[in-house]
């Protein structure tokens, strides 16, 4: 790992066990893609007057060349996330669908869709009533 990683902790304590964990998925990402250039993860507990159990948000900020990819995980569906190693992979799991996809694009392995085509102009058939029936049917109105 090459970049610089900052990781903050917000309402809790920093914890040298989640650090460490941070740090092997960190340096995983650079095996999805190696221009990297910085990396900022943010590990959130709630409030403590929250009632409904603790639920962790990590947000991670990837700089790469060109653009900022953001994974925010800060809403889950289930209490999974009271667990901040299960908030951690979940974020993680999905910097790293980013990141593949980002270095897809960049790479050109993304199919790309033919510019569309504009319609042919339709064909209408003549009326057998010719021109002169168009005035007459709005006279009849």
């Amino acid at each position: 790992m090459e970049f610089p990683l900052e990781i903050t902790f917000h309402n809790m304590d920093r914890s040298s066990a989640v650090e460490s964990v941070v740090r092997d998925k960190v340096a995983k990402l650079a095996h999805y893609y190696d221009r990297i250039v910085s990396c900022r993860v943010v590990i959130e507990a709630p409030h403590r007057h929250h009632h409904k159990g603790k639920l962790y948000a990590v947000r991670i900020d990837i700089s790469v060349p060109g653009r900022e990819l953001v994974v925010n995980r800060n809403g889950p569906q289930d209490h999974a996330h009271e667990d901040v190693y299960v908030a951690i992979r979940d974020a993680f799991k999905a910097a790293v669908r980013q990141l593949e996809d980002y270095a897809r694009k960049i790479r050109g392995k993304v199919k790309k869709h033919p510019p569309k085509a504009e319609p042919a102009p339709s064909y209408e058939a003549p009326s057998s009533e010719g021109s002169s029936s168009e005035g007459s049917s709005s006279e009849s109105l």
